[in-house]
């Protein structure tokens, strides 16, 4: 991993605060951000904070990061992005009052997938593997010694290019705080998922 993993890329709807510290990037959502493509909420938002960098083929994908989760919705994450309605995010999401590991996956709708971690963690590791027509999500916390499996989805292999990054979201509010420690992207670590 680079000593700078966060430079040379880009954002997309820049947060109002965002600063990378002792390589560590910080970023402060702005008021009611988020990305969705109109199931079931019937709105179309794409004003969520993405800081990225552009990717062909296939990778694996990761970051650690720590999040100030109290608002229903606050997020962080990862994201892979073709347009507005082809984009996967995923990572944390804090609803029903505690923190969830959750899956958007949007082909002109979103739909959303999300389950309660149970045990206590400051860091979570997520990690993104594309493998042709498939991306394999998963994640770790500070308190796991293995990967675990969060979902297997589709995405449309004639898409080759890719944006790639870190993603962090507010819908209900402004100010969420996220902190992501590291980056990593390079070619897939493996097509096993066993």
């Amino acid at each position: 991993m680079s000593d700078f993993p966060f430079d040379g890329m880009t954002w997309f709807n820049p947060p109002p605060a965002g600063a990378v510290r002792d390589g560590h990037l910080h970023i402060k959502t702005g008021l009611k951000t988020d990305f969705w493509q109109r199931t079931y909420y019937g709105f179309q938002p794409d004003s969520g904070h993405f800081l990225h960098r552009s990717w062909t083929g296939d990778f694996t994908l990761e970051t650690t990061f720590r999040g100030h989760y109290d608002t229903l919705y606050d997020q962080a994450g990862l994201m892979i992005r073709h347009d507005e309605t082809l984009w996967v995010k995923c990572g944390i999401e804090f609803t029903d009052g505690a923190k969830h590991f959750s899956v958007v996956v949007t082909r002109g709708h979103s739909d959303w997938s999300a389950f309660r971690i149970d045990h206590e963690f400051d860091l979570i590791s997520v990690r993104v593997t594309r493998n042709g027509d498939a991306l394999f999500i998963q994640y770790r916390t500070d308190a796991l010694t293995e990967w675990r499996v969060a979902r297997l989805a589709y995405f449309p292999p004639e898409v080759p290019d890719l944006s790639v990054g870190v993603t962090a979201c507010s819908p209900q509010r402004e100010g969420f705080e996220a902190e992501f420690t590291d980056f990593r992207l390079g070619p897939p670590v493996s097509r096993d998922i066993h």
